[in-house]
């Protein structure tokens, strides 16, 4: 493949680095994840860059970016961030970056202080977009590492109700709810365990990672984001972890009690997104008809959401072109980085 003919987009996250590179029809060609901990200074984001180059097997044409990033507490403020990181960025890329602003599109380095605040967490609206043209009514629900991005789509169109952080918290269409880095303490202020209510240590001790281990919905090639602890991540690590959580210790109950009570989380977690989603649909723009569209990391949750609400569930999977129509694996992965995948399809489309 020659350097002309591909994109590669880029979602700088605050605590993973996503690449997609595709080709000029928006055909993935391959896609790249990294633990990218930004709030430990921009090194990490260089780091993380010069990893993904080496990974890539073809120079792209073209460069383009999203980011969540400039949430990270580095930052005096998020204009600051975006501006850092687009900075940053440039200048380790050998060509110039084009970035994701919303309405106003792409736009280049010097152009970048003019669109702050469209720039600024614009990742879900380039995945919606990318959903919206494929699915013409649908509600889409992206759960990452650490937040779920929930969007409802009418007649081919996004119906977001907010644009800024702020709005999308207010109007529950972004939630800090992740399969990897959400701490336990803010699921819930009690469990049952042992035939009893018990309440939960107000402290970061676990992390809904611990509960997916143990669940068995967390694969190891996804597991990249660091314990509560620094320790390990094996079943009993993880159970170790979540004991804590009840005042226990790991040798207080069976392996079997610890799996149970990480079944309880998940169904916490999912009643929290099962009365978001009823929020959504209650504002009577889908049909009964209407599917669920799941994408990200916690896209296995999405699945359980659709049978909860009786709903059709569509796998973003489904939608994503590859070179191969076999290939399962890079699929999977394009729907783990989506927005990265989702913006490069659109500088693609934008280039042809």
């Amino acid at each position: 493949m020659h350097k002309q003919d591909t994109t590669l987009g880029w979602d700088v996250g605050g605590a993973h680095l996503k690449a997609a590179l595709v080709d000029c029809d928006g055909n993935a060609l391959q896609v790249v994840q990294l633990a990218c901990p930004l709030w430990r200074g921009l090194d990490q984001l260089h780091r993380a860059i010069d990893l993904v180059l080496e990974k890539i097997d073809h120079i792209p044409c073209q460069h383009v970016v999203t980011m969540t990033g400039e949430l990270a507490d580095i930052f005096a403020d998020r204009s600051t961030g975006v501006m850092q990181i687009a900075d940053a960025i440039s200048c380790q890329l050998k060509q110039k970056p084009l970035f994701y602003a919303g309405a106003a599109g792409l736009v280049e380095l010097q152009e970048v202080n003019q669109h702050l605040v469209p720039i600024a967490s614009a990742n879900w609206l380039a995945s919606g977009i990318f959903v919206a043209e494929r699915v013409n009514n649908c509600l889409f629900v992206d759960i990452g590492s650490t937040t779920a991005d929930i969007l409802l789509i009418s007649d081919g169109q996004p119906r977001n109700r907010g644009s800024t952080d702020a709005e999308r918290m207010q109007y529950e269409e972004l939630i800090y709810t992740g399969v990897l880095r959400t701490s336990l303490m803010s699921l819930a202020e009690r469990v049952a365990f042992a035939g009893e209510w018990q309440t939960l240590a107000a402290e970061h001790f676990a992390t809904t990672a611990d509960v997916y281990r143990l669940t068995d919905n967390l694969p190891i090639s996804e597991d990249m984001t660091e314990t509560a602890d620094g320790a390990g991540k094996t079943a009993h690590d993880s159970a170790r972890r979540i004991a804590r959580m009840i005042g226990r210790d790991l040798a207080d109950a069976t392996m079997l009690a610890w799996i149970e009570l990480s079944n309880s989380f998940k169904q916490i977690q999912l009643q929290r997104l099962k009365n978001v989603a009823m929020r959504h649909f209650s504002r009577n723009l889908l049909s009964q008809e209407a599917p669920i569209v799941g994408a990200g990391a916690g896209s296995f949750l999405v699945r359980e959401l659709a049978r909860q609400l009786n709903r059709q569930y569509l796998e973003i999977n489904d939608l994503i072109m590859v070179d191969s129509e076999d290939n399962t694996e890079l699929r999977h992965w394009a729907a783990i980085c989506l927005p990265a995948y989702a913006v490069a399809c659109m500088a693609a489309k934008a280039n042809q």
